[in-house]
């Protein structure tokens, strides 16, 4: 088995993940994933499609991971993740599209609109 390599994104934060055969190690950006990710909460977003294919301690795993914030980040790793276990074996597809991991998240921050405090918030309007 040759590198798997998969993207995933959510909001602004854009994930590559790079898989191969290995023995479960994690890292993210050069960093050990608990390092990268310290709460339990976005460690466990990052290893659900891997626990939930039984693939939890079978590869190598390199994620280079930019932009938005720590959770955007740790949901676009999960859906790169995703989509390589896909590539792996076509019938963890069946495992993973009920739970909603192979779905991106189309939500993204509204654009401020001029004479407007932000994207729907309007300055105060005084009649008198």
């Amino acid at each position: 088995m040759e590198v798997i390599h998969k993207i995933g994104r959510r909001k602004t934060a854009v994930a590559r993940v790079y898989v191969a055969k290995g023995k479960g190690n994690i890292t993210v950006n050069k960093k050990a994933m608990a390092e990268y990710f310290p709460t339990a909460p976005l460690q466990y977003k990052v290893n659900q499609p891997l626990v939930m294919t039984n693939n939890d301690g079978n590869f190598d795993i390199t994620v280079n991971v930019y932009g938005g914030g720590v959770t955007g980040q740790a949901e676009a790793v999960r859906l790169a993740l995703s989509r390589a276990m896909c590539e792996l074996d076509a019938e963890n597809r069946a495992i993973l599209k009920p739970e909603g991991l192979l779905t991106r998240d189309p939500r993204m921050v509204e654009r401020k609109k001029f004479g407007q405090k932000k994207a729907r918030k309007k300055f105060q309007f005084s009649k008198r």
